[in-house]
């Protein structure tokens, strides 16, 4: 009795195999996709190269989604992944590359992302990277962890349209109420007074352009 019953993924991805040369290159990427679990590293390597390469047209495919979805068996979203993980790391931690590096010492594809995300999209502080890394490299922790780790430090997101007309109107009313209160002091040097007018008039445009984005939404 076979205690690792093959998914219909393995089943749909063994079959077509069956139909190709082997050694080829669809051959070898299928091959590569069958052990998935084991070698995302090969996996990202080869769709990347299947992705640049277009090879997936001579092979009946209109799309690299397509191809991948339809032959490979994997979403859209996990292939982004997977290629932008594998560009990510060989080009910022290629001695996880390595021939003496063992493959299962590589982390989870999706933490590399995590991490690529940081540096690429997130603009992360370089100490608040180093941590992420220390997570996910040094410290080989699990995708959860990582996961943990990075939305405890990534950057709060910027406010949406009505959060920041409320924002701009509270911090005008209390720039007005500053300049109020400073006109009563005699003493006050003229160059901070004009700081706080230009304060004042940028925050009344920042309140009216947010006030207007609003009401066009």
């Amino acid at each position: 009795m076979n205690d690792n019953p093959k998914s219909p993924a393995e089943t749909h991805i063994e079959t077509i195999m069956g139909q190709l040369e082997p050694g080829s290159d669809r051959y070898r990427v299928l091959d590569v996709a069958r052990r998935f679990k084991s070698s995302w590293v090969q996996l990202g390597e080869e769709l990347l190269r299947v992705n640049q390469g277009s090879l997936y047209q001579h092979w009946g495919y209109a799309s690299f989604e397509e191809y991948c979805q339809k032959e490979i068996r994997i979403r859209k979203p996990t292939a982004q992944k997977l290629t932008q993980a594998y560009r990510f790391i060989s080009r910022e931690e290629p001695q996880l590359l390595a021939e003496q590096s063992p493959l299962q010492s590589v982390p989870d594809y999706r933490s590399i992302d995590l991490l690529r995300q940081a540096r690429e999209e997130h603009s992360f502080s370089d100490e608040d990277y180093a941590a992420l890394r220390q997570t996910v490299i040094d410290q080989e922790r699990s995708h959860p962890t990582a996961v943990k780790c990075f939305k405890s430090l990534a950057p709060e997101p910027a406010p949406d349209g009505k959060e920041r007309h409320r924002l701009c109107k509270q911090a005008l009313s209390a720039a007005r109420r500053l300049t109020d209160t400073l006109e009563q002091l005699e003493d006050i040097p003229p160059g901070h007074r004009d700081v706080l007018i230009d304060i004042v008039a940028w925050l009344d445009r920042a309140t009216a352009e947010a006030e207007k984005a609003n009401d066009s939404d």
